[in-house]
């Protein structure tokens, strides 16, 4: 027996007793999991199907435990239907669709639904666009007279034209400012090339399109011929069918016959393309391939494959590069089942130091998938989680409506959703192993690859071909990531000592403000910051430097969202050396290096606002010039262009001032500036171009 000499008394004697069971007690209970049960019909609620004179299909799944009722109507008016020069015109006219419709003003629309407690809204889609009202079952009128105004008789007031236009674009900057948002977008156009599901909207495209063509797309695709009406909730079908003669009877149009897309791109060898990100210390990686189509029976087979590999967080991919390797924060592969033609992606954000071996180790996992079978434990792990998770997803009239909707708007069987978990659980790890080795196919892939190239590239040349392109798709050279530096043409005799103040406005309402205050420092200069938006961001800011702009020193502390910020960097015999924590992808990151050259005019990028008025400015100038990242240590390019004119108002009033607009390219984020157009040039107005934030000068 146990002895427990460190404690003493009844408490000893019971634990001594307990240890001495604990075979005998280990006996009663099993060592291994009990065998699955055999797989049970999942149970669903009745639906009816039919098709009206006009073409309309009808789908009703009724369901009365609950007194609620959705509509949702999918009309084959995706993107994949616009002009290859239109680009997100079926995003916009989805986006327009309840923004006045019938006799309803936008407004009016939003107090209408609002005011029975439901929701209206439109979805853009590659295939289809979808519009879903959701009410309480008393208010079914409301709802069928919306979404038949919204859908046949929008109004697309220019208002709503315009105020949609700058949202858009705004978006579409945000976009190229998030490294997931340019992986996926690079990847989709290098996946599917000239095909309709490789086109993004762009500033072009999106600033150019017409409320009469936004008109016109509605009329040519917004038609009952293949579209299809979902009723989910409390109402019986024939209510329901008498219901949606009533609001869509008059409805009509057939479906215009889209042209067929050029075909997907076929590769045979895999290739890399590295999108530079300058000053990105993690790379983000996308890898896949283009798959089938939708009715492709191997489709369940492809799933489970998926599955194993990366569909969780106990699959492969998560399990070794995060778990085992540490690496990256998640790693995951998924399945996309398109109309035309789907895909199969594995993701991951990982640290530079780590981005070649993390890639290898993805390629190493997804090759496996196809030359080596699953281990039977492992495969039955991974098949009972898919097979048993399926009936949560068919809880609600809702669920199971969205369900069917889409195996009817893909093509599939009229028994697929019934007969899923049939399917799925009859497929072998022999058949997995086939549907992976045709789809995920790690020796002709397509890799994107989002992040510093000039860190990245020596990389992955042994990987694979690597093309390099910066964010907005132009291709570069190695010798174009070396960052020049040398002299400026500056005008230092307006460096002169000032002190200015900025208003923080977040979408034209006043969260904040921002002090400046630029003062000599012995032979050099010290330029102080204090930033205040609300309770979310304090940050004081002190950066020392020469009488040419050379960099002495930075310090700055705060805090970010209640998280401390702090970053200390000091400069000797022209090298940087810097320690702290600033914001970074993943949150917070810790910041640290050492002996980082600094060569005649490198700018520190905390001095934006004191450069600027340094430069010489005119209708057409651009200046690209070299500044030191002191958040991440690393020397990087900037592009200052004039892009426009216009005027700024003070936030303290006055008359408008002439002004460039002025944008700052070549960092994480762009960011957009309003310079005066007179000497001495004063920073007027600033803020991310890709966010509704402003610093406005107030005097």
């Amino acid at each position: 027996m146990r002895t427990l000499p460190f404690l003493t008394g009844a408490v000893a004697t019971a634990l001594t007793t307990m240890l001495a069971a604990a075979p005998e007690l280990a006996a009663q209970y099993p060592t291994t999991p009990p065998a699955a049960m055999p797989i049970q019909p999942a149970q669903f609620p009745p639906f009816v199907e039919a098709t009206l004179p006009n073409g309309l299909r009808l789908l009703v799944v009724t369901n009365r435990k609950q007194p609620v009722l959705s509509l949702t109507l999918s009309i084959p008016a995706g993107s994949v239907h616009e002009p290859a020069t239109r680009v997100g015109l079926s995003e916009m006219m989805a986006g327009l669709l309840t923004k006045g419709a019938g006799s309803r003003s936008a407004d009016q629309i939003a107090a209408a639904i609002e005011g029975v407690g439901g929701t209206i809204n439109a979805f853009p889609g590659s295939e289809y666009i979808t519009v879903n009202a959701s009410v309480l079952a008393a208010d079914r009128q409301l709802a069928f007279d919306l979404l038949a105004d919204v859908v046949m008789r929008p109004t697309f007031p220019a208002n709503e034209v315009e105020l949609l236009r700058k949202q858009t674009l705004s978006s579409l900057a945000l976009a190229k400012s998030q490294p997931s948002s340019i992986a996926s977008r690079f990847f989709a156009k290098g996946l599917y090339g000239e095909h309709p599901y490789g086109r993004s909207a762009d500033e072009t495209s999106v600033g150019t399109i017409t409320r009469e063509e936004l008109v016109a797309f509605h009329g040519q695709r917004v038609r009952p011929g293949q579209a299809l009406l979902v009723i989910a909730g409390a109402i019986d079908a024939a209510e329901a069918r008498t219901m949606t003669e009533s609001a869509f009877g008059a409805w009509s149009g057939a479906t215009l016959t889209a042209a067929a897309p050029r075909p997907a791109p076929q590769r045979t060898k895999s290739e890399i393309l590295l999108v530079h990100r300058p000053g990105s210390v993690q790379a983000n990686l996308v890898v896949g391939n283009t798959t089938w189509q939708p009715t492709d029976t191997r489709s369940y087979a492809l799933t489970l494959a998926n599955q194993v590999l990366g569909g969780a967080a106990d699959a492969r991919l998560f399990s070794i590069l995060r778990e085992e390797k540490g690496w990256t924060y998640g790693a995951y592969s998924s399945v996309a089942r398109r109309k035309q033609l789907g895909n199969f992606s594995a993701t991951a954000e990982v640290r530079n130091a780590v981005a070649d071996s993390a890639l290898v180790e993805l390629l190493a996992q997804m090759r496996k998938m196809g030359t080596t079978p699953v281990p039977t434990a492992e495969f039955e792990q991974q098949k009972q989680a898919l097979v048993g998770q399926f009936p949560l997803t068919i809880e609600t009239a809702d669920a199971v409506a969205s369900q069917v909707a889409n195996a009817r708007l893909l093509g599939l069987p009229t028994d697929y959703v019934q007969t899923y978990r049939q399917r799925l659980a009859a497929v072998t790890p022999a058949q997995a192993q086939a549907a992976a080795r045709a789809a995920i196919r790690a020796d002709a892939a397509y890799i994107v690859v989002v992040g510093d190239a000039t860190v990245l590239l020596p990389k992955f040349t042994a990987i694979a071909p690597v093309t390099i392109v910066d964010v907005e798709g132009k291709t570069l050279a190695p010798a174009d990531l070396e960052v020049k530096t040398g002299g400026l043409a500056l005008d230092l005799t307006r460096l002169v000592p000032a002190a200015d103040s900025f208003a923080i406005l977040v979408q034209g309402n006043e969260f904040g403000f921002q002090t400046t205050a630029l003062a000599r420092d012995g032979d050099g200069w010290v330029y102080r910051e204090r930033t205040q938006i609300a309770s979310f961001v304090q940050q004081q800011s002190e950066v020392r430097f020469g009488g040419d702009l050379s960099l002495r020193g930075v310090q700055q502390s705060g805090r970010i969202q209640g998280q401390e910020v702090k970053l200390s960097v000091t400069v000797a015999n022209g090298k940087a050396s810097g320690e702290g924590v600033t914001p970074g992808a993943q949150g917070m990151t810790p910041v640290k290096y050492a002996d980082v050259a600094l060569t005649a005019g490198v700018l520190d990028e905390n001095l934006a606002s004191v450069a600027m008025p340094l430069f010489a400015w005119g209708a057409k100038a651009k200046h690209t010039f070299a500044v030191f990242a002191s958040s991440t240590g690393t020397v990087q390019s900037r592009t200052l262009e004039v892009t426009g004119e216009g005027t700024v108002t003070l936030r303290s009033g006055g008359d408008p001032i002439p002004a460039y607009q002025v944008q700052l390219s070549g960092g994480q984020a762009p960011s957009t500036f309003w310079i005066e157009r007179a000497a001495p040039h004063r920073l007027l107005k600033f803020g991310p171009a890709a966010q509704p934030l402003e610093f406005v000068r107030v005097k």
